[in-house]
């Protein structure tokens, strides 16, 4: 199986940032767990602060690069209509994974755009929640 996971913006800065809220793992530390853990899959990784890198990634998987996607579209998950357009385009599943517990959290987090055109979504499991997400797809 070959899984894109695209992380949008500030994630970047996990492990250095609101330590108290997202925690001391690293983005690199996740995705280093996901590669040892499911061995046997092919993962690109990538991650944008940009939302029109994050929409010509996701477009990548029109193509047949990928099987499936795993996106943390970060505050772009609450008001990107254009990432919702572009996953919405994609004819593979996309599971969708946030880090906190949006319910949890501002008000203006608890409403996510994207999700609708997911398979699923995964909130407040910390990094867990990547592995979920792998777990799922190998077994949809």
């Amino acid at each position: 199986m070959r899984i894109l996971v695209v992380n949008g913006p500030n994630l970047n800065l996990l492990g250095k940032r609101e330590l108290a809220i997202y925690g001391k793992t690293t983005l690199w530390d996740i995705e280093n767990r996901l590669k040892k853990k499911f061995s046997k899959v092919k993962f690109e990784f990538y991650q944008s602060n940009s939302e029109g890198a994050m929409i010509d990634m996701l477009q990548k998987g029109m193509d047949g690069a990928f099987d499936a996607v795993i996106i943390n579209p970060g505050a772009y998950g609450h008001y990107s209509y254009a990432i919702q357009d572009a996953v919405s385009a994609l004819k593979i599943p996309v599971v969708e994974v946030h880090l906190t517990n949006i319910h949890a959290r501002e008000e203006f987090r608890h409403r996510l755009v994207i999700a609708p055109v997911c398979k699923g979504v995964i909130t407040g499991l910390g990094p867990m929640g990547y592995e979920l997400a792998v777990q799922y797809l190998l077994e949809a």
